[in-house]
């Protein structure tokens, strides 16, 4: 869903492991190894920028384009996947070289940004100030330097079109980007499937006494099929789902729910509300608080680990902090002898 930024667990491959010694009572587990990682490179036809981005959007809208800053990490599968399908080979990369300078920004990296006439920062510090949690987040910038449309991780072809088309026709001076996505959907196939672990509640906030997994989906997702078929099949990550009350939601329902704060909507209201534009979406709670949230493709490790963070209450010790999280739990499955591979 979404790589996230966590993935800078991937410098854990450099970790330092000691031999055994005479002094040993046992041998230690070989040190496991981290596969999956996979290196981006950007079209040519990127932007070369000088990160002064107020400067680019003055570019950008004397050509009546906007702004679309690339937020990536080296060895992200996802940011590779989304690099290859939604940009060199997309249907409609002919749209994006028209209508938009794209500039890449490593929130890792080191390099200086001049993000507007007073604030002057280095990427990795950008990326926390923008509060970037995956990899690769799209910002879109209109002409004020403001963000008018955000995609946190990967995205599908067709899915990420419609996103360009909303910023490309100015639609955010008129609606959010969910409802536009929304009044995209025509029809649908998708019939909701059932879950072992899922249960029929209309009251949140009843439940907050654990944590608690909102699955937003609709009859026109066509991802909740392989969501179904795949994670949802997974025996280890239906083990870490029994922490969780496990709830579904048709996002695009008018019944009435009790949302965690206590407040009367609808589930078609709440998804606005939450600003949750991905289907299907996955919201985690926990104590009437949102902790983190599942808005886009995930691979089987990094979807485990994000329920676990929130299902064993792991955000505790690491507040705001996943990727903190990733990389002790990453080190340790490692320092087992367990391999980790990121892009299954």
């Amino acid at each position: 869903m979404f790589a996230y930024r966590y993935l800078a667990a991937v410098a854990i491959t450099c970790l330092l492991f000691f031999p055994f010694t005479s002094h040993s009572a046992t041998t230690p587990p070989a040190q496991g190894k981290m596969t999956g990682g996979k290196q981006t490179h950007h079209p040519d036809w990127f932007k070369e920028s000088f990160l002064d981005i107020a400067e680019d959007v003055e570019e950008a809208s004397d050509a009546e384009k906007h702004v679309i800053l690339f937020m990536h990490l080296n060895n992200c599968p996802y940011c590779y996947k989304m690099t290859e399908e939604n940009f060199k080979h997309a249907p409609y990369t002919e749209f994006i070289k028209e209508n938009f300078d794209v500039i890449v920004i490593n929130i890792k990296g080191d390099r200086e940004v001049a993000f507007d006439e007073n604030t002057t920062v280095i990427e990795k510090d950008l990326a926390d100030m923008l509060q970037v949690m995956y990899t690769p987040t799209i910002i879109f910038l209109n002409p004020q330097n403001k963000t008018v449309a955000r995609v946190n991780g990967y995205r599908s072809v067709p899915n990420f079109k419609h996103i360009l088309d909303y910023v490309d026709e100015k639609a955010y001076t008129k609606t959010s980007l969910a409802k536009y996505l929304d009044e995209k959907k025509s029809g649908g196939s998708y019939k909701f499937r059932d879950h072992p672990q899922l249960k029929t509640e209309t009251n949140l906030q009843e439940l907050a006494d654990k944590p608690l997994a909102v699955l937003f989906e609709d009859k026109a997702c066509v991802l909740c099929d392989q969501l179904h078929d795949g994670h949802f099949r997974n025996a280890e990550i239906n083990d870490v789902l029994k922490n969780f009350t496990f709830v579904r939601f048709d996002a695009l329902s008018s019944e009435t729910i009790i949302d965690v704060e206590g407040n009367k909507t609808t589930p078609k209201a709440y998804t606005e509300k939450l600003g949750l534009n991905y289907r299907p979406g996955i919201v985690l709670f926990d104590k009437g608080k949102e902790v983190i949230r599942i808005e886009s493709m995930l691979y089987t490790y990094h979807f485990q680990e994000v329920l676990r963070y929130v299902g064993e209450r792991h955000y505790e010790k690491y507040p705001e902090d996943f990727y903190e999280y990733l990389g002790t739990r990453s080190e340790a499955i490692l320092k087992s002898g367990k391999d980790i591979d990121l892009s299954k």
